[in-house]
């Protein structure tokens, strides 16, 4: 099956709600995105779980970078596709994945690929907040680099102070960094996660709802994080909040009963989708 690519950004009619806030810069973000390189392609992606399928034969292009929304109502497949991307259905006994996923020229479900690997490259960001509970907030961040055997601490500290920093949670726990995780807020646990992500270089984020169950403000912080995040990672988030995927996301995919039925830059999909099944779902006639 060919991989779609992203589309070239053409001039649209009139937009539909939801829309991005500001349709101008929406083109321009889309103009700049698409001249990114790719940095992961899924090609014919499968999943199964038994004789139950969760996403089919479904193959795309995420540019490096970039951020790209998966939309679609509950049970569509985009979480299970988003899992299949760094090979979480591993962990899963009965789920099957067929297809190709290609991460910088490299098969990442080729035989001798370490998956453990896979994961440090491309992270995670599930929907409630992920903190080692019984750690302090540093020794959650650095947590990855000691699993791999380092224990130099003045490059521990480097990386804990870097990786607080790009999350944006540095200065309001760095008179803190010993005190247990447990002990801030929601919103301050998942940009935990998120540094304990980027502690161990990864390359690409994938989020999974990451502010569904956080309060506004949280998630407008989670969101302007995103912005300033995508200038080193390619993120791709699953997203239910149709603003929110609007706002944030350079491109757009969307999912219904386990296929991929549209993918577009953003700006296109919310002004002026092909099909008439994105257009109903995102001006919430079904979902």
């Amino acid at each position: 099956m060919e991989t779609a690519m992203p589309p070239t950004p053409q001039e649209h009619d009139a937009p539909t709600t939801p829309k991005p806030q500001d349709a101008g810069l929406g083109e321009a973000r889309a103009a700049v995105a698409a001249d990114a390189a790719p940095r992961l392609i899924t090609e014919g992606i499968s999943v199964n779980y038994g004789k139950t399928v969760g996403v089919r034969d479904t193959s795309l292009t995420f540019r490096d970078k970039t951020v790209t929304a998966l939309i679609g109502p509950s049970g569509c497949g985009k979480t299970t596709f988003l899992r299949a991307l760094n090979r979480m259905h591993d962990l899963t006994r009965g789920v099957k994945v067929s297809g190709r996923a290609v991460l910088d020229g490299t098969d990442i479900y080729a035989k001798g690929v370490d998956p453990v690997t896979i994961r440090r490259r491309i992270g995670m960001v599930f929907q409630k907040p992920t903190p080692f509970p019984t750690m302090s907030i540093y020794d959650n961040v650095v947590a990855g680099l000691k699993l791999v055997g380092i224990r130099n601490r003045a490059l521990l500290d480097e990386v804990a102070e870097r990786s607080l920093r790009q999350a944006a949670l540095w200065d309001e726990v760095k008179d803190r960094l010993k005190a247990p995780a447990a002990g801030i807020s929601g919103g301050q646990q998942q940009r935990l996660s998120i540094a304990r992500a980027l502690a161990v270089e990864a390359e690409v984020l994938l989020m999974d709802e990451p502010t569904s169950s956080l309060d506004p403000q949280s998630t407008m912080r989670i969101e302007e994080l995103i912005h300033e995040l995508k200038h080193d990672v390619t993120i791709i988030i699953v997203t239910h909040n149709m603003q929110q995927a609007a706002r944030v996301s350079d491109y757009t995919a969307f999912f219904y009963e386990g296929d991929l039925i549209e993918y577009a830059d953003t700006n296109t999909m919310f002004t002026n989708p092909k099909e008439q099944r994105t257009n109903d779902y995102i001006t919430g006639r079904f979902g």
